[in-house]
């Protein structure tokens, strides 16, 4: 049977313990594994592997002993309980190992669960398992995940108490890295939160997700745009010190001008600008650049981002000047240009 992406999150979560078994495909390794790592653990437990009620065979080691899934499909346990056959990253080419396996099951042996990359709609494989009574079929796809699978998550993860604009964040986040990049956050998150009985604020989802760009540029730029023309210098001397390249920095200036320069020209307003920014930016930061972008101005904008482009073509050009001292005066000129 062929369950929709509706069906297929509410099997993951509760399979069916009576099973023949399941297929799990798609382009996306990591989505897939995590896939069948939850359906494992709902329909074995946590501890299937140290009771030896799973068994897991590599695709080659089944093509090179194509009765080993019926031996383990059979095999009794030492240990009472569900059992399952995991077999990994199988082909086509083992659908009629797989055939016999399915066609010789009985109630009472172990599951069969197999994973495969993506597969056409003419896949032996799938039609194997979709055109089975008692096997299902699930396709994972590049899909966002949805507000359940994400709240499913957090609440796996121990992360219950979270205020709105956080989870917003979170939302934003979820969308924006690959599952297990983010399935890493909510790890971080339930540690950084343990014991604490505040509810999660955006703050502390900035302070758990991935870097957005080097922490030690952040200072410098928020100088630059926020009319601090003083602490340049000190800020250049020190970024120096840290092998900071000027183009980079002049790279990483472009970046943060631009993110403003949209987030002013945004119909929804700089607050909207910032909110719909890719990579998404989050806590203090983001309400940092949201001041910025409206103090600045589109105009203003415009012209500052003149400023650093030329400023990036004499860095690459064949000039003898001292490129940080360019890059310097850059900022500084930034941070003098008049405001609205």
């Amino acid at each position: 049977m062929k369950l929709s992406p509706r069906e297929a999150s509410g099997y993951f979560a509760r399979p069916d313990p009576d099973a023949t078994g399941l297929l799990i495909y798609g382009a996306d390794a990591m989505r897939v594994a995590l896939k069948r790592q939850q359906v494992l653990e709902a329909l074995l437990g946590p501890e299937a592997e140290a009771e030896m009620r799973l068994t897991r065979i590599p695709a080659p080691d089944l093509r090179s002993d194509s009765a080993a899934l019926l031996d383990a499909v059979k095999a009794q346990g030492f240990f009472p309980g569900p059992r399952a056959v995991f077999v990994e990253d199988a082909g086509d080419g083992l659908a009629p190992v797989i055939r016999i396996a399915l066609e010789d099951w009985a109630p009472g042996d172990a599951q069969i669960i197999v994973t495969a990359r993506q597969l056409a709609a003419r896949s032996a494989l799938r039609k194997l398992f979709e055109g089975h009574k008692t096997a299902y079929a699930v396709g994972i796809y590049d899909d966002p995940p949805s507000r359940h699978e994400i709240e499913e998550t957090l609440q796996k993860a121990g992360v219950t108490q979270i205020g709105p604009e956080a989870m917003a964040d979170l939302t934003t986040l979820a969308q924006s890295l690959d599952p297990g990049d983010f399935r890493q956050t909510v790890t971080k998150l339930a540690l950084y939160k343990h014991q604490d009985p505040a509810p999660v604020t955006p703050g502390d989802v900035a302070a758990c997700a991935p870097a957005t760009i080097e922490a030690e540029l952040d200072d410098i730029l928020h100088a630059a745009a926020e009319a601090q023309a003083g602490a340049i210098g000190p800020l250049v001397t020190r970024l120096g010190g840290q092998g900071v390249q000027p183009v980079g920095l002049c790279i990483a200036a472009l970046r943060h001008f631009r993110i403003l320069h949209s987030a002013s020209a945004h119909p929804g307003g700089a607050s909207a600008g910032i909110a719909s920014a890719r990579p998404p930016i989050f806590g203090p930061r983001r309400e940092r650049m949201i001041r910025q972008a409206q103090a600045w101005g589109l105009h203003n904008l415009e012209t500052a981002l003149g400023l650093l482009v030329e400023t990036d073509l004499t860095l690459r050009s064949s000039q003898q000047a001292p490129q940080m001292a360019l890059m310097e005066r850059a900022l500084i000129r930034l941070a003098m240009m008049p405001r609205h």
